[in-house]
């Protein structure tokens, strides 16, 4: 099963509970959650359970687009709307019409285009750029948001009227640091799909005290953090050097751990105790070669994001790269959101 939701938590069960009651309403549905919480999941099993399943299932990433594009992407439009425009072309509300349309991070999307989407949502009319005739649409419009919409309206960021045309039914997916109880289950769901999706065939466990640490750590990156440092383990990164940046994450976060997850390897020697008297083996120039790009990737990374104030779109233009790529990087080299951000030089 591609998309699953995994959890006993009472607030996940709420969520399947909503799930079966409103899947086939056609209501508005707004998912808020932290990022890596699983809104999309949640937004996928809202159309599998539905009876549009058979139609289509079209997801717009707001912020991914600036703004020319993403209305483009939205409305489509036709041919000679503008230079390059040598063929008509459908927007995303005109090819999931009768289906639905996954707005991710609508929180993320221009002022100036929420007006046109608002009317959309009113009226299920819309004409594409260059276009005077009007296209009727019948799309279930599903959005999510990790941020503080609240917050956005009062700064103007977000309108008001939007939101209420939106938020006629509101799922809030809690963060993993809120379901603690949940991890093993999770973890076991991770080993299980990356075992099948990276063709593992050795046996994989983790160490007792990484299981411990799982359990108190935070998670800040919440599923797709546990997702990622799991796929790592079993690509074959060492588990207590994880232990040790996990040790350290939650450090610079102002959180430390419980004494008997610190504690619990004190009485092994140190390794360089352990490896007295014998030398490691040279490392091949390949793997020192990528350890000092990733070491300068994320150097030139960080130092874009502080300069910007942590604007990722400025400073993917600084760095000369996508938007995307930036994300993806981001996470190559372990830098996870501002609200989470690991200095380069570790605090005394």
């Amino acid at each position: 099963m591609k998309y699953a939701l995994i959890g006993n938590h009472p607030s996940i069960q709420k969520i399947r509970e909503l799930i079966t009651m409103i899947s086939d309403t056609a209501f508005n549905v707004l998912i808020m959650g932290e990022t890596g919480t699983g809104k999309e999941v949640v937004a996928r099993l809202l159309h599998r359970a539905s009876n549009r399943r058979d139609k289509r299932f079209v997801k717009v990433n707001c912020p991914a687009l600036p703004l020319t594009l993403l209305e483009s992407e939205l409305f489509g439009y036709e041919r000679g709307a503008f230079t390059g425009a040598d063929q008509l072309k459908p927007g995303k509300f005109e090819l999931a019409s009768d289906g639905v349309i996954f707005l991710d991070e609508i929180g993320d999307m221009p002022v100036v285009l929420q007006a046109k989407l608002l009317e959309v949502l009113q009226s299920g009319r819309f004409a594409r750029l260059g276009g005077t005739r009007d296209i009727q649409v019948n799309s279930w419009v599903i959005a999510a948001t990790n941020h503080d919409l609240g917050k956005d309206m009062k700064d103007g960021f977000f309108r008001v009227d939007l939101y209420y045309r939106l938020n006629i039914i509101k799922i809030e997916i809690p963060p993993l640091r809120d379901r603690k109880g949940d991890i093993p289950l999770l973890t076991e769901y991770f080993v299980k799909k990356h075992r099948r999706d990276l063709e593992v065939t050795e046996p994989f466990h983790l160490d007792g005290d990484l299981k411990k640490l799982f359990d108190s750590y935070a998670w800040p990156g919440n599923l797709r953090e546990l997702s990622n440092t799991i796929a790592m383990l079993m690509v074959g990164y060492d588990q207590q050097e994880v232990r040790s940046e996990l040790l350290d994450n939650m450090a610079t976060d102002g959180m430390p751990p419980a004494a008997e997850v610190v504690s619990e390897s004190s009485d092994e020697p140190e390794p360089q105790d352990r490896n007295r008297g014998r030398e490691d083996p040279p490392k091949s120039l390949k793997d020192l070669k990528a350890e000092a790009t990733k070491h300068v990737e994320k150097e030139a990374i960080m130092h874009a994001l502080n300069l910007t104030g942590w604007n990722k779109r400025e400073a993917a233009k600084m760095l000369k790269i996508s938007y995307k790529a930036l994300f993806y990087k981001m996470a190559n080299v372990g830098i996870r959101n501002n609200k989470y951000r690991i200095p380069l030089v570790k605090r005394p």
